[in-house]
């Protein structure tokens, strides 16, 4: 890693300091409390949301310390709200390209990372409309899986679903073929939105028509339908099956998109879902969309 300390790690030192002050605790879901001595958050708090720990966190702020990676960049950019703007320009402080929208480390609506933080008692993720998971809730993690670790191609758990068998051992057998169809049909209505100069959708579409038969002959058919609400079935590794309905909010240009996951009625699921907390992600080995 490279060493920080030069004007523009001072001034990313600095933004960033600035940004976090301008937060107010309720903003993300924080209780004021009577003893807090800043007027935004705390540098504790920053580094939790970010996933970073303390100590980094107050070298940043600092300028010292070492080169962020552009995943922390991100995280850093969704933990304090900023906007497109601000986000491109915290890159730039940190000597960092500006990542291709769409990839895991894609900009996040500050409105959606608002609503995602209301809903605690409620597994929620943001996706992009390629189904890349931006940024997942505790729940969404202890339900599905964490899916921060997966780059390139692989963060698309569409393509995930096409090239690897183990991402669809969370949903029952007798289901795949209608999800298959559902991502074929989805991801041609996301490719016919996009400018046609994109190469993100174009590439992946090429890559799972050479890797997967069974794509081909889904995007052979020509379906198109953008998906909006599914009834999901999840085999959990420690709940076992629960019963879901998972609804979606959609971005202005359509790109990115908020998913939460409520119990399905008729079904035992609400009491299933109220113990994820309680198992938490340590036997969740398989993950899904």
């Amino acid at each position: 890693m490279e060493g920080m300390g030069s004007v523009k790690y001072t001034e990313l030192g600095a933004f960033l300091r600035s940004r976090r002050e301008r937060i107010r605790p309720a903003d993300i879901g924080l209780p004021a409390g009577p003893r807090r001595r800043v007027p935004g958050l705390r540098r504790d708090e920053v580094a939790q949301l970010a996933g970073a720990s303390v100590d980094y966190y107050n070298e940043l702020e600092r300028g010292a310390g070492s080169q962020p990676s552009e995943q922390m960049i991100a995280a850093l950019a969704r933990a304090l709200r900023l906007s497109a703007d601000e986000r491109d320009y915290l890159y730039h402080l940190a000597d960092r390209p500006v990542p291709a929208p769409g990839g895991a480390a894609s900009h996040v609506h500050p409105g959606m990372l608002d609503l995602l933080s209301r809903m605690p008692s409620t597994p929620a993720q943001v996706i992009t409309d390629l189904h890349v998971t931006l940024v997942q809730n505790p729940l969404a993690v202890a339900l599905l899986g964490d899916h921060s670790r997966y780059r390139g191609k692989r963060a698309a758990f569409a393509y995930r679903w096409f090239t690897e068998p183990e991402a669809r051992r969370m949903y029952p057998e007798a289901d795949h073929g209608a999800q298959s169809r559902s991502f074929v049909a989805d991801l041609r209505a996301a490719a016919a939105r996009r400018d046609a100069r994109d190469t993100e959708a174009r590439s992946m579409i090429s890559s799972l028509l050479d890797a997967s038969a069974e794509f081909a002959a889904l995007w052979a058919e020509h379906d198109v339908a953008v998906r909006r609400h599914d009834r999901k079935r999840l085999n959990h590794p420690a709940l076992g099956l629960i019963e879901v309905n998972c609804l979606h909010l959609f971005s202005e240009d359509g790109r990115q998109r908020l998913l939460w996951f409520t119990p399905a009625v008729g079904t035992d699921s609400s009491g299933l879902l109220d113990l994820l907390a309680v198992v938490g992600t340590e036997d969740v080995a398989t993950p899904a969309p």
